[in-house]
C-alpha cells in the first residue's frame, strides 16, 4: 500500500478514535503532500509526486520537528517537546525502516567500492550513488560522516 493511502487510512482511524493530536498531524502530512502535488502538476507531472518524493517529504518533516525539539528544550518547554516527539513517532510509521549505523557503514563501503572512490574528492560520487540506491532508508548526515572517515 502506498504511503499516501496509509496516511489517509490512519487519518480515518484517528477521526473515529477522536485522537486529536494524530488527526492534526496526519492532516498536516496530507496538506504537505497536496502542496507538493500542486507544484508537480505545475511542472507538467500530472500524476503528482511519487513514493520516493513522499518519503523525502516525511523525512523533511521529521528533521523540522527535531530542530523544533532542540529549541523547545532550550526554552524549557517540555510540553511542546512531547508533542513534537509524538509527531515524529507518528510520521516515522509511514517511512521505510531506517538503516542503523552499521547498515549505513556497509552501504557506504559498497558504494565506495562501486565508484572506485579513493579520496575525499570522490565523496560526491559516493553520496550520489547512495541517494540513488538507498534514498529514504538512511540518514545522509550520518552517511556523509562515514564517507568522510572512510575516504580520509
Amino acid at each position: 500500500m502506498a504511503i499516501r493511502e496509509q496516511v489517509t487510512l490512519a487519518l480515518k482511524t484517528a477521526m473515529v478514535n477522536k485522537d486529536t493530536q494524530s488527526k492534526n498531524t496526519l492532516r498536516l502530512i496530507l496538506s504537505a503532500l497536496k502542496d507538493k502535488d500542486i507544484i508537480a502538476r505545475g511542472n507538467g507531472n500530472t500524476s503528482g509526486i511519487d513514493e520516493m518524493e513522499v518519503a523525502l517529504l516525511l523525512q523533511t518533516m521529521i528533521k523540522q520537528r527535531n530542530a523544533s525539539i532542540v529549541l523547545y528544550k532550550q526554552g524549557s518547554r517540555d510540553d511542546l517537546v512531547e508533542i513534537e516527539e509524538n509527531e515524529i513517532s507518528l510520521i516515522s510509521n509511514f517511512l521505510p525502516k531506517q538503516y542503523n549505523e552499521e547498515e549505513i557503514k556497509v552501504a557506504v563501503l559498497n558504494a565506495i567500492k562501486s565508484t572506485d572512490a579513493s579520496s575525499i574528492k570522490d565523496m560526491g560520487k559516493v553520496i550520489k550513488l547512495l541517494k540513488l540506491d538507498h534514498n529514504g532508508k538512511m540518514d545522509f548526515r550520518i552517511a556523509s560522516e562515514v564517507v568522510k572517515v572512510q575516504l580520509s
